[in-house]
């Protein structure tokens, strides 16, 4: 049996990125206080949501400009 990263404690995906890493996270912190000060209103957290939902489209775009980048041979 071949040993999986899964199995070795690490993460299935390693390439995923976890949220902790992205640089929105302060983005993604701050919407989920929000959601916890006003739970009963969430409307009042669509800026944060917004906010969040804006630099994680950023962050994608910019992964795939780099990924264009790279040779999928090399």
């Amino acid at each position: 049996m071949g040993s999986t990263a899964a199995a070795s404690g690490g993460p299935p995906y390693p390439s995923a990125a976890r949220i902790s890493d992205s640089q929105c996270f302060p983005q993604y912190t701050a919407s989920l206080k929000c959601l916890e000060q006003f739970s009963t209103d969430k409307s009042k957290c669509q800026e944060h949501f917004d906010v969040y939902k804006e630099c994680k489209k950023k962050e994608r775009e910019a992964r795939l400009e780099r990924n264009k980048t790279r040779s999928f041979f090399s």
